[in-house]
This record gives C-alpha cells, sequence and structure tokens, in this order.
C-alpha cells in the first residue's frame, strides 16, 4: 500500500525539475478496464433480467433504472459545470482534472439517449405522465387512484408536468449541455495546437475564451439542473415542494464528480503521463476541495431538512416521514453515516488525502454513497414503499443493486474510451511548468 510520505517527490526526487513525458497518451490498460466494465455490464443485465419475473420486478428495474440514468447525469452533467468551474476559478488541479472531466462530459449525448426507455415507460413512475389531462385526474380521483392534493397540485403543475412539456424541456436541457461540451472540448484542443502555446499572450487568450463561456454557462446550468431535477426526480412526489432542489443536486454533482475524477488521476498515476503530472500538494489540495463540497452538502441537505421538520406543516412533513418510518430509518440512518459522517471524519486527515491507496477506497465508497442516496430520493415515493420499507419477500427490490451497476458499467465504458481518445494533459497551460518543478512541503 502506498504511504503518504513517498509521493512527496515521489519517484523523481527533489534534485530539480522533472520533464513532460514524450507521449502524453492514455495508458494502454484503459482498454482492459473498458473491457472489465463491459463484461460487469453483461452479468449484471443478465441477473436484472431475472428480477423483472419477480413480485413488482418490473416497477424495481424502472425505478432502478431511473437512479442509474441519475447517476450517469451526474457524471456527465456535473462534469460539465465542474469544468466551467475551474475555467472561471483557475488553478493547479483543474490541470490533473480537465482531460477527465472532458471525457465526462463527452458523453451528454449518451445519457440523453438513455432518458428514452423513461419515456416509454414513465406511466409508471409519474403521476402527470399516467393522468396528463383534467379528465384522467378527476376520473383517477373518483377510483382514489390519487388523492384530492394530489388531484389538486397535478392540475395546478400542468403547465410545466405533462408528457408533451418534459420532452420539450428534456430536449432543451441536453441540446444546450451538449453545446457548450462541444464549444468547451473543441477550443480546448484548438488551445493546445496553438502555433504561439506557451507565450503570455496564447495563455491570456485562451483564458478569456474560455472564461466568457464558463462564467454565464454556470449560472445557465444550475437553471437547466433545476428544471431536469424537477421533472425527472421531485415530480416523483407530484405534492413535493423544494426551494433549494437544484442546488441540493448541483453540490451532489460535485461531490460525486469529484469522487470520480480524483479515482480516474490516481489511478492513471501508476502510468505515464499521469504519473509525473501527479504530485502530493496537487492530490492534497483536490482532497480538500472534495472535503468542501462534503461540507456544503451537509449544510444544504440538514438546513432543508430542519426548516421543514421544525415547521411540521402537512404538505411538507409527510416527504421525510416516508423516508423515516418502518425499515427506511435504517436506509436514512445508512445515508448519514456513509454520504456525510465517513467522507467528513476521513478526509479531516491531512495523511489519508495524500496517500493514494486511501483516496482510491474512499472515492469509490463516496461514488456508492452518492448510489444510496438516490436510492432513499426515489423508492420511497411509491406507495408500495413510502414508509414501509420490505424488502422479505420483495426480492425485485434487488434490482436496485444489479440494474444501477449495468448502466453505470455501461457508461463507464463509454467515459473510459473517450479519456482514451484524447492526451491526458493539457500542454497550453501555464500550470504544466509549476506542476514538473520538484516538490518540497513534507
Amino acid at each position: 500500500m502506498s504511504s503518504g510520505h513517498e509521493h512527496n517527490g515521489g519517484h523523481h526526487g527533489d534534485h530539480g525539475p522533472r520533464t513532460l513525458p514524450a507521449s502524453l497518451a492514455a495508458p494502454e490498460i484503459l482498454s482492459a478496464w473498458r473491457t472489465r466494465a463491459l463484461i460487469v455490464f453483461a452479468v449484471a443485465t443478465v441477473l436484472s433480467v431475472f428480477f423483472a419475473f419477480t413480485h413488482e420486478g418490473k416497477n424495481h428495474i424502472l425505478r432502478a433504472y431511473l437512479l442509474g440514468y441519475m447517476i450517469c447525469f451526474t457524471f456527465a452533467g456535473g462534469g460539465l459545470v465542474l469544468l466551467m468551474l475551474q475555467y472561471v476559478s483557475g488553478g493547479k488541479w483543474g490541470l490533473l482534472l480537465r482531460r477527465p472531466l472532458e471525457a465526462m462530459t463527452r458523453t451528454i449525448w449518451l445519457v440523453g439517449l438513455m432518458f428514452v426507455p423513461i419515456i416509454f415507460l414513465w406511466k409508471h413512475l409519474y403521476q402527470w405522465a399516467a393522468f396528463p389531462t383534467a379528465g384522467a385526474v378527476a376520473e383517477a380521483l373518483e377510483r382514489h387512484a390519487v388523492t384530492l392534493e394530489q388531484a389538486m397540485t397535478l392540475n395546478a403543475k400542468r403547465a410545466m408536468l405533462n408528457p408533451t412539456a418534459v420532452i420539450i424541456q428534456t430536449a432543451i436541457v441536453f441540446g444546450i449541455l451538449w453545446l457548450f461540451q462541444y464549444l468547451l472540448n473543441k477550443w480546448s484542443l484548438e488551445r493546445d495546437a496553438d502555433p504561439a502555446r506557451g507565450t503570455e499572450p496564447s495563455y491570456d487568450r485562451w483564458r478569456i475564451k474560455f472564461e466568457n463561456l464558463s462564467g454565464p454557462g454556470i449560472l445557465i446550468y444550475v437553471i437547466l439542473l433545476t428544471v431536469g431535477a424537477i421533472d425527472w426526480i421531485k415530480s416523483l412526489d407530484i405534492t413535493w415542494y423544494s426551494s433549494i432542489w437544484g442546488l441540493q443536486f448541483l453540490v451532489a454533482q460535485g461531490y460525486a464528480v469529484l469522487a470520480l475524477g480524483i479515482l480516474t488521476v490516481i489511478l492513471l498515476s501508476r502510468f505515464e503521463p499521469m504519473k509525473t503530472m501527479l504530485r502530493a500538494t496537487e492530490q492534497h489540495d483536490l482532497g480538500k476541495l472534495a472535503f468542501a463540497f462534503v461540507m456544503l452538502n451537509i449544510y444544504l441537505c440538514f438546513a432543508e431538512f430542519l426548516i421543514i421538520w421544525s415547521g411540521n406543516i402537512p404538505d411538507e412533513i409527510p416527504w421525510y416521514l416516508n423516508r423515516i418510518h418502518g425499515g427506511w430509518w435504517v436506509v436514512c440512518s445508512a445515508d448519514f453515516i456513509c454520504h456525510w459522517l465517513i467522507p467528513f471524519c476521513l478526509l479531516l486527515s491531512r495523511d489519508l488525502k495524500r496517500n493514494k491507496q486511501k483516496m482510491i477506497w474512499l472515492t469509490c465508497f463516496m461514488i456508492f454513497a452518492r448510489c444510496l442516496d438516490m436510492f432513499w430520493l426515489i423508492e420511497p415515493n411509491f406507495p408500495d414503499s413510502a414508509g414501509n420499507l420490505h424488502i422479505a419477500g420483495n426480492i425485485g427490490m434487488l434490482a436496485y443493486i444489479t440494474v444501477p451497476v449495468a448502466v453505470l458499467s455501461f457508461w463507464a465504458a463509454y467515459y473510459m474510451t473517450q479519456l482514451q481518445a484524447r492526451p491526458l494533459i493539457s500542454v497550453n497551460d501555464p500550470h504544466v511548468e509549476e506542476m514538473l518543478e520538484p516538490e518540497h512541503a513534507h
């Protein structure tokens, strides 16, 4: 196992500046990792098919697919906003994460296609899809398929939450995100091919160009994310209201994307060129940034809970009651421990943030914790699970393990394909020379 001390100066020592490797191409090991991901996808898919023949199995498979889709969107969309944030804020940390983040953004079109199966089956997920008109809502109310509150809310929110509107909104979200990623990826290659690269005028010209797009782009992304989060997740409970829902998802995306980005960089640091570029200082900085997102995630989620719980308003409190009654209290506690407590406590350690092997385990755990949190957000919205988590006799719920694994492994295979398509280091960046300097911090 690697220790924190052996990273200070790495294998190059402190005797002089290091040299940028002759080849900046991604290592061939990515092909092997992609093959393994596809094998996992195939196995998980076969296991998922089995659950389709169990009690409520098809419904659980669909809900589990929504979970996998949302985690993939977290990586693709979150990678885009974190890339834009790096261009606006600057810093050496962005040089290491830039290619992994760009590879994440180039999966946006694939994540958009992943939404298509949901469109064909969303009558089993959303009440606004099952009862799209006032007449359908009235009929559902008569046969007690919806409550009076749900019926009134369905009618009130129909302008935004109806099948046609959601398809249009989703198309707009992915269309704009694809445009942003296309420009950022295109300009990234053009910057490295700039004949004047390595000069101050070239640095400044490209910095200003990226900042001018990324600044407004972050604001636009927050608006689009809020729309998407409402359409895809919040509207699972048509009566639920939250004024910071989009911001919560934004911070959670940063949490998960940083975990995946750090994991990618550390795994690739076993090979050139990342082996030369990753120093303990930059790894420590990435760990501190992940710690900041963990704290912000805790603050936003707990603040919302505290305000709603203390207000005790009948229209709001049932959302939490459905997630703490019955067996859900175990999941809620596990979510708190895994999603917040463990990452917070471990990332307090300076030595852990500098230890590659421990950071690999922690970032994998953080991705798992994000999936657990998404399960806690999705499943209690449905009458057969709200306030009463019962796995015994309901084996189909195990699809929440196999289906997300299948979806995420398929996405990961394409992510690694994109990661392998470009050099891992952007050379026309003023931080390159700085990161090649010997490291003296201990």
